[in-house]
C-alpha cells in the first residue's frame, strides 16, 4: 500500500474504529481519525480531529479541515450510536440525533472529500451499517438510520462509479465493543443467549469487522461497488434475539 492513500476514520478513537485505523496503519495508510476524543495510541501516520458528529456545525468544520488538510482518498465512516427504545419511548430528538451521525455527517464528509477524490479519479467510500438495518427490537431510529445507509450508499455507488469512486457498506453483528456491552452486561446471561443464537455461536469481534473494511478500502478493488456485506456470523440470514 502506497503512503499516498490516506483515510478519514470516523469513531476511530476505540472500538471497532480504532481496530480499522490500526489495521489500515499496517497497510500503510495515512489514518485521521475524527471522533469525540483522540485515539489512545500514536503512529506517525495518525493524526486526530477531535469533533462530535451529533454537532453539525462542528461536523462541517471538521469536514473542511480534513479534506482541505490531507489528500483524502478513503472515508470510512464507522461512528455511531445506538440509543435503544421500544416504539412507546422513541423521540423525534433521538431520530433526528441519529439521523444526523449516520446519515448527515457522512453526506458532508463524504461532499467534502468528492473534490480531491474526483480530481484523482479514485475514491474508497466505506459506510458502518448494522444487522439491525434487518429489524431488531428497540431499534426503531437505529435500524431507520442504519438501513438508510444502505440506500445512500447504492445511491452513491450509481452517481460515482464514472469518477473511480466506490462505494459500499459493512453491515456488524453483534460485536464485543464498549458499544455493545453500553447496552448488554458483560458475563451476563444474556450475552451468552445472543452468543448461542447467533450460527457461528460466537459473538464478533473488532478484527472481524475490520477486515471486511480493508477488503473493500483495496484500490484493487475497483469492481465492487454498491454492495452491503454483514459480518455478523450469520445473524443476517438466521434470528436473533437481544
Amino acid at each position: 500500500m502506497s503512503l499516498s492513500h490516506t483515510a478519514i476514520v470516523t469513531g476511530g478513537s476505540a472500538g471497532i474504529g480504532a481496530e480499522i485505523s490500526h489495521q489500515l496503519l499496517d497497510a500503510g495508510y495515512t489514518v485521521v481519525s475524527l471522533a469525540r476524543r483522540d485515539p489512545n495510541f500514536s503512529h506517525p501516520r495518525l493524526f486526530s480531529i477531535k469533533v462530535d458528529l451529533l454537532d453539525a456545525d462542528a461536523t462541517q468544520k471538521a469536514a473542511e479541515e480534513a479534506a482541505h488538510g490531507f489528500s483524502v482518498t478513503h472515508l470510512i465512516h464507522n461512528a455511531g450510536v445506538i440509543w435503544p427504545n421500544l416504539l412507546e419511548d422513541v423521540t423525534l430528538d433521538q431520530l433526528q440525533g441519529l439521523t444526523q451521525i449516520h446519515l448527515g455527517s457522512a453526506i458532508q464528509l463524504a461532499k467534502a472529500c468528492l473534490p480531491g477524490m474526483k480530481a484523482r479519479k479514485f475514491g474508497r467510500i466505506v459506510l458502518m451499517s448494522s444487522r439491525g438495518a434487518l429489524g431488531l427490537q428497540t431499534r426503531t431510529a437505529y435500524s431507520a438510520t442504519k438501513s438508510g445507509m444502505i440506500g445512500m450508499a447504492r445511491t452513491w455507488a450509481l452517481e460515482l462509479a464514472p469518477e473511480g469512486i466506490t462505494v459500499n457498506v459493512v453491515a456488524p453483528g453483534p460485536i464485543q465493543t464498549d458499544m455493545f456491552y453500553d447496552v448488554i452486561e458483560a458475563g451476563s446471561e444474556r450475552e451468552a443467549n445472543i452468543a448461542k443464537g447467533i450460527p457461528v455461536q460466537r459473538l464478533g469481534r473488532a478484527d472481524d469487522v475490520a477486515r471486511a473494511v480493508l477488503f473493500f478500502s483495496d484500490p484493487a478493488n475497483s469492481f465492487i461497488t454498491g454492495q452491503t456485506l454483514y459480518v455478523c456470523g450469520g445473524a443476517s440470514i438466521g434470528s436473533i434475539v437481544i
